[in-house]
């Protein structure tokens, strides 16, 4: 049955913290075939108004503003910045979340959000321990850790206490490198060199996205061999990565997104956890830094780059 078939097309507005549409496809196509999958095509039943902040956090109000005077149906958002500001500008309008770091800074709580915003998240308490783990894998002898968050985001709160309690644990050092704006890298990394810091863990918000190349050549610069949280950051040189998969999450979405255009009530959703994640290596970093992966990570990896 294709769903709401005797009313007009259903206008879905999407925007994240950082991606064009183009940089965005593998989540999106994920997104599209969740949807086609419950019956709902672009252009028959379907609009998709995508908008992006392009990593300027200030846009985050007007962008929010401008769907909801459209009168979408549903507005879909990836970050913390994007749903808080989705959920300022409407009350009404159903906001489904496909990502978010801290879901309890949005909603009221994870069984029933309650409100207008539902979704799902992509935090799960203990990644950034596996992380750890696997960047000890990776450089056996590592005992001063370097952890590039942006504190300026409240996500990163939990996750250094994280990190620092997982150092700790493995008998090893942790140095916070906090960036607030792209101008920060540079001084941080060569702070990480003056700490003689065995590895790096690189968090993910809009910032660090929006500056995922950067981070990546600064990392093999310094000869830092860094472990980060998502695909894109190995697509741009990253040596690897572990974390959720974005496209599942997306897809999973879209799920969301049927579920309210039937009726159901947002509020009433439970806030989901990721089920599905990815490791991927990357050997030509790995070959520069003159490491050698270990056959229990290559073993493991959904997907190694030669």
């Amino acid at each position: 049955m294709t769903p709401q078939s005797t009313r007009h097309l259903e206008a879905i507005g999407c925007f994240n913290e950082i991606f064009p549409m183009a940089a965005n496809a593998a989540n999106l196509n994920a997104f599209r075939q969740g949807l086609r999958e419950r019956g709902y095509i672009e252009g028959r039943n379907l609009i998709i108004e995508y908008r992006s902040a392009d990593g300027r956090g200030e846009r985050f109000a007007e962008l929010a503003t401008e769907l909801v005077q459209m009168k979408v149906d549903v507005i879909v958002t990836r970050g913390t910045p994007a749903a808080k500001a989705a959920k300022n500008a409407t009350r009404s309008i159903p906001v489904v979340m496909a990502s978010i770091g801290d879901p309890l800074t949005v909603v009221a709580s994870l069984s029933r959000p309650g409100g207008n915003v539902t979704g799902l998240t992509s935090l799960t308490s203990d990644l950034e321990a596996k992380r750890l783990e696997m960047l000890r894998e990776l450089v056996p002898a590592a005992a001063r850790i370097a952890a590039l968050y942006d504190m300026g985001n409240p996500v990163f709160a939990q996750r250094w206490k994280e990190m620092e309690a997982a150092t700790h644990a493995l008998g090893m050092q942790a140095y916070l490198l906090d960036a607030r704006k792209p101008e920060d890298f540079a001084p941080l990394f060569d702070a990480a060199s003056r700490q003689h810091a065995d590895g790096l863990v690189v968090g993910q918000d809009g910032l660090l996205q929006a500056s995922q190349k950067i981070v990546a050549e600064l990392a093999a610069k310094h000869r830092l061999p860094a472990i980060y949280v998502s695909e894109d950051f190995i697509e741009a040189g990253g040596l690897i990565a572990y974390g959720p998969s974005y496209p599942d999450l997306y897809r999973r979405a879209a799920m969301y997104l049927d579920k309210i255009l039937r009726g159901a009530r947002p509020g009433d959703l439970p806030i989901e956890q990721p089920t599905m994640f990815k490791l991927i290596i990357n050997l030509q970093p790995a070959k520069a830094l003159g490491l050698a992966i270990p056959q229990s990570l290559l073993l493991r990896a959904d997907k190694v780059i030669e």
